[in-house]
C-alpha cells in the first residue's frame, strides 16, 4: 500500500508579513495604552490577497526559523530605517524611528526564507533591510531635491511620482517591461549591493530603484506597488513563485513517502 503526504495541494499560499511593533497609545483606552502592538498597513495584506495569497502577519514573538517552515512566500514591508549601525555606519541627523528588535527579526526571517528558497518580495525599507543582510550599504538620506521625487512630498500616496528604468534580463524588466512609472515614499535607498545581489532597477537620476538576487527568488523595489490599484505582476510573481515551491515540495514528499512505503 502507498502511503502520500497529504500536504493539501492546490490549497492557496501562505504568505507571511512583516509589520512593526508599537505602543497602543491614545486610540485605546487607557489602561492599555503602554501595551504593545504589532501592525501593518492593510493595503499589504490586501495586495497579497488579489494575487491569490493567504497574508498571515508575523509577529516578533515567533521563532523565525520555525515561523518560515510554515511560509510559502514572504513580504518584507516598509517602515522606519534599518539601523545603520547593522552596515558600518552611525543614526545621522536624518535617522527615523530605528526599530533594532524588527531588524534582528527581519533579519532572521529573511534569512531562513533564502535557505529554504521560499520566495521573498521586498518593499521600501524591506528591499534596503535584503541589502543590509547580504552585506550590501544604504545612502542614508536622500535630499527632497536630490533630483526625483523621491521622498514624500504631499501628493497621495498612489501618484506615480518618476520612472524607473529596468535592467533587461532582470525580474523586474520581465514583468513590466524597459520603463515603469512608480509612486514613491522612500528617503534611503541601496548604495553598494550585497553578496549575491545585482541592480535590477534605477531612476533617471540613479538612485537604485530595485535589486534581485542571483540565485534566490529574491526581488526588492523601492517604490509601493501594494499601494496602486489593481494586481500587481510584483505581487502575481510572488504568488506564482510560492505556489511552484509548493508543487515542487509536495511533490517532493511524496516520492520520498513511496520510497520509504
Amino acid at each position: 500500500m502507498l502511503h502520500y503526504v497529504d500536504d493539501h495541494i492546490g490549497r492557496l499560499p501562505s504568505i507571511g508579513l512583516t509589520g512593526r511593533r508599537q505602543a497602543a497609545g491614545t486610540d485605546f483606552e487607557p489602561v492599555v495604552r503602554d501595551a504593545l502592538v504589532e501592525t501593518f498597513f492593510v493595503d499589504y495584506a490586501a495586495a497579497i490577497a488579489r494575487a491569490g495569497g493567504i497574508p498571515l502577519l508575523l509577529s516578533m514573538e515567533c521563532d523565525p526559523v520555525a515561523v518560515v517552515e510554515q511560509l510559502d512566500g514572504l513580504v518584507l514591508s516598509g517602515g522606519a530605517d534599518v539601523d545603520p549601525r547593522r552596515y558600518g555606519a552611525t543614526p545621522g541627523p536624518h535617522a527615523s524611528g530605528l526599530e533594532p528588535r524588527r531588524d534582528e527579526f527581519e533579519l532572521a526571517v529573511l534569512d531562513a526564507a533564502w535557505a529554504r528558497g521560499i520566495p521573498v518580495l521586498g518593499i521600501c525599507r524591506g528591499t534596503q533591510l535584503i541589502n543590509v543582510g547580504r552585506g550590501g550599504t544604504l545612502v542614508p538620506h536622500l535630499p527632497n531635491d536630490s533630483g526625483e521625487a523621491h521622498s514624500f512630498l504631499g501628493y497621495p500616496r498612489h501618484h506615480r511620482a518618476h520612472p524607473v528604468d529596468l535592467i533587461e534580463g532582470s525580474i523586474p524588466h520581465e514583468l513590466f517591461g524597459p520603463r515603469i512609472t512608480v509612486n514613491s515614499l522612500h528617503h534611503q535607498a541601496v548604495a553598494e549591493p550585497g553578496t549575491g545581489l545585482v541592480v535590477a532597477g534605477r531612476a533617471p537620476d540613479g538612485v537604485v530603484e530595485a535589486i534581485q538576487a542571483v540565485d534566490a527568488p529574491v526581488v526588492g523595489v523601492q517604490w509601493h506597488p501594494e499601494m496602486l490599484d489593481g494586481t500587481d505582476p510584483l505581487f502575481g510573481w510572488l504568488i506564482d513563485n510560492a505556489r511552484l515551491r509548493n508543487t515542487t515540495t509536495t511533490a517532493r514528499k511524496q516520492e520520498e513517502n513511496v520510497v520509504n512505503a
